[in-house]
């Protein structure tokens, strides 16, 4: 299948996987509800109706016929960001408890905690139905309500779209795709080990084992049933040529990289 090749960088980027009001966690890496969330709101679906078939498309596909592999150039460090809510108010204007009543003035301050990746690069190819990445890759360039990474605070680096018609992607980003590394490969270095995580085990490594299940298939995005099937996660270490580092002005080689194609 083609692909689509997008670059996943922020400052600050999250992915929950358990989530509750005062502790927000992230994945260390995107996952697949957050991408496909991000592709639905670029084109301007309600919740509701984030998942339906777009039936003015040939054969009318969906979300479930993408494929999504990532390459891990720069995992990030977690970021632990600390908010308080409910301090500072009058009795009466004060947080709610369970049964209706306020919660006492002493108890009136919730500590909440949000966990971020800080400082991570991502690239994913995006496989599917030639209609449906094309509408992807428009609505991303023209989008209806602005792409985040997770949260809506954590606004993507540009470039965010590399490619948009790749035959062989999971090569592109074997290969060719610049590296946005956290550090520079050793002068004598030919290869670097850069991790990859995939949707459906490798055919190139058959000793490959599943890293994790997640629970990151969204089935439904509507916010008063929201619900989510599992998938598995294979995890390996890929042998890239260390010339893809793309040094300490990543944009040159990234600009490079997409006028490449169109020339």
């Amino acid at each position: 299948m083609n692909g689509l090749l997008l670059r996943l960088a922020s400052p600050l980027m999250a992915f929950g996987e358990h989530a509750a009001f005062h502790y927000r966690d992230t994945t260390p890496f995107p996952t697949r509800s957050a991408l496909i969330g991000m592709f639905a709101a670029a084109e301007g679906r309600p919740r509701s109706h984030a998942l339906h078939p777009f039936d003015d498309l040939p054969d009318a596909p969906d979300y479930t016929q993408l494929t999504i592999t990532l390459r891990v150039d720069r995992p990030g460090t977690r970021h632990t960001d600390f908010h308080t809510t409910g301090g500072g108010r009058g009795h009466h204007q004060g947080l709610h408890c369970s049964d209706g009543t306020y919660r006492s003035q002493k108890k009136s301050t919730l500590v909440t905690h949000r966990i971020y990746l800080a400082d991570a690069v991502f690239t994913a190819a995006i496989q599917g139905p030639d209609p449906l990445l094309e509408r992807i890759a428009h609505t991303l360039e023209h989008p209806t309500w602005s792409p985040y990474l997770g949260r809506r605070s954590c606004i993507p680096d540009e470039p965010l779209i590399l490619r948009t018609h790749t035959p062989d992607p999971v090569g592109e980003l074997r290969h060719h795709v610049p590296l946005s590394l956290d550090r520079p490969p050793h002068p004598d270095q030919k290869t670097t080990g850069v991790r990859f995580l995939w949707e459906q085990k490798p055919e190139h490594v058959p000793a490959a084992e599943v890293h994790r299940e997640l629970a990151d298939v969204p089935a439904d995005f509507t916010p008063t049933r929201r619900r989510y099937r599992t998938r598995p996660v294979w995890r390996t270490t890929e042998p890239l040529p260390a010339t893809l580092y793309t040094g300490p002005r990543p944009l040159t080689r990234l600009t490079d990289y997409i006028q490449a194609e169109t020339t």
